[in-house]
C-alpha cells in the first residue's frame, strides 16, 4: 500500500486545507484520496458495476471516467481505458514499492485515484488500465440507467 501525500508544490483549482479534507471526507476516503492509500482488492463499490453514467472525484466532484471506458479487467479494482478528458487526470511517477508506476491523481483537487499500466495485453482502443479505487469516486448515473 503507497502512503506518500499528495505533492503540495502545486496549486489546484479546487484547494483546501487537509484539515478541511479530514473534514469532508470519511478516514478511509481520506486514506486513499489524500495520503494516496489503495483499496483492498474486490472490495469496492463499482468494482464489477455496469451502470451507465460518468464517475467524479468523490473529494471535488471534478469529471473523471465514463462507464463508456470502463472494462472487465478482473483486477480487482474498477478499469478503465481512458480517462473523460485528457486534463480531467494528471499523472505523477510512483517509484514506491520497488517499481516504476505512473500515478493517477485528479487535475481538479490533485487526490488520488490509483495507477496507469499500459501494455498489458487488454483488448482495449489504448491499451491502458486506469487501475482506479472506488472510494476515490462517485458514480452519476445517466438518467436511462439510473430510472432501470
Amino acid at each position: 500500500m503507497t502512503t506518500n501525500s499528495p505533492h503540495t508544490d502545486r496549486t489546484y483549482p479546487v484547494s483546501r486545507t487537509e484539515d478541511e479534507w479530514r473534514e469532508r471526507l470519511t478516514p478511509a476516503e481520506y486514506q486513499v484520496l489524500r495520503q494516496a492509500g489503495t483499496e483492498r482488492p474486490g472490495i469496492g463499490e463499482y468494482t464489477d458495476t455496469t451502470t451507465e453514467g460518468v464517475y467524479e472525484c468523490r473529494a471535488c466532484g471534478a469529471e473523471l471516467f465514463t462507464s463508456t471506458t470502463k472494462f472487465p479487467s478482473h483486477c480487482g479494482w474498477p478499469s478503465f481505458y481512458a480517462p473523460l478528458a485528457g486534463e480531467s487526470v494528471e499523472y505523477i511517477e510512483d517509484t514506491t514499492l520497488g517499481m516504476r508506476r505512473v500515478e493517477v491523481r485528479c487535475a481538479s483537487c490533485g487526490s488520488h485515484l490509483g495507477h496507469v499500466f499500459e501494455g498489458e495485453g487488454y483488448d482495449t482502443p489504448t491499451d491502458q488500465r486506469y487501475c482506479i479505487n472506488s472510494i476515490s469516486m462517485r458514480l452519476r448515473p445517466t438518467t436511462d440507467s439510473a430510472t432501470s
